[in-house]
């Protein structure tokens, strides 16, 4: 029995931080120029969100995930379906708090043939005004957190009480953060894009930028850049990559989103970083062989299996 199948025995609980996103996905011959139209070959309609897609890819990765933030109150329709396909995945919706008079966001995707995808979404600024369920309810049997950076104005509290316990907390740096942010005190791993990183940074180079980050932060950082795989900082401030997977990509969304959720996962069964690297990345490939954003998540017996046909080691 490998380490994975142990790991599972255990079935740790995610509390994951996010906004819920209702996402409208077009397959398109090219992303249309200014002005211009273009039609689509293929169209779906699902749940989405940076937490909500990692909450997918954790619950089919084997681990119980209970999913936090706002959703929009009445003007929002799709809420229900939004919910029902959340639920459909097993996962636990109760922690999702209706903020009235807004709708919940709403993300147009274009998916390209080489697989990447062009995004406009929407999100109500009341959303913020969130006050998420108390600590004790969140944290009961938690494992550990996984929080959106743009959570952390509602996120950082419960973040700091799970900090205060022992409890990991990863960080989805998906946007800028403020480098007096409270977010990056309390927590225990943060994983950017490396559009955020730079931004964070002030700086374009990944390692000077990680290191720039690292002395406000006790935080292990990393930060995901596509096909060229991830980068991160180990205990001694050094920098350990590791190359992305060639795949055949079809549809990038949610990726990031799939490597965050399977990272955490990792995290709370105890595996060792390079590992959970590892385990995030083949979660991530995977996810971008399948159209339809985070839905396209691969179960846990398929990455197994991939890593044991895919081998690949971390290098200086």
């Amino acid at each position: 029995m490998n380490i994975h199948n142990q790991a599972r025995k255990k079935s740790p609980r995610i509390v994951c931080i996010g906004m819920p996103v209702r996402d409208l996905i077009f397959r398109v011959p090219e992303v249309p120029a200014r002005g211009q139209k273009e039609y689509a070959s293929e169209f779906v309609e699902v749940a989405g969100g940076n937490s909500p897609n990692a909450a997918i890819s954790i619950s089919r990765l084997g681990g119980r995930v209970l999913l936090s933030g706002p959703i929009g109150g009445a003007l929002a329709a799709s809420n229900a379906t939004i919910e029902d396909q959340f639920r459909s995945e097993g996962i636990d919706t109760s922690g999702l708090v209706v903020v009235n008079d807004v709708v919940t966001p709403i993300s147009s995707v274009l998916i390209d043939p080489s697989g990447e995808r062009t995004i406009a979404t929407f999100r109500d600024p009341k959303l913020w005004t969130v006050a998420l369920p108390p600590s004790d309810t969140l944290l009961a049997d938690c494992d550990a957190i996984l929080i959106e950076s743009r959570c952390a104005e509602f996120g950082t509290d419960v973040c700091a009480e799970a900090h205060r316990r022992g409890i990991p907390v990863v960080v989805d740096g998906d946007r800028m953060m403020s480098m007096r942010e409270g977010l990056l005190q309390v927590s225990s791993h943060i994983i950017f894009s490396a559009e955020a990183l730079h931004a964070t940074a002030g700086e374009s180079d990944d390692v000077t930028a990680l290191r720039k980050i690292a002395k406000v932060t006790p935080a292990l950082l990393g930060v995901t850049s596509g096909s060229k795989g991830v980068i991160w900082l180990d205990q001694q401030g050094e920098p350990k990559q590791m190359p992305a997977f060639p795949v055949h990509t079809v549809d990038t969304l949610g990726a990031g989103d799939a490597f965050h959720g399977a990272f955490t996962l990792a995290i709370a069964e105890g595996l060792a970083l390079e590992a959970a690297m590892r385990f995030a990345s083949a979660t991530a490939a995977l996810k971008c062989t399948r159209f339809g954003g985070a839905f396209g998540s691969p179960q846990r017996i398929e990455v197994e299996e991939f890593l044991s046909s895919n081998p690949v080691e971390a290098m200086v």
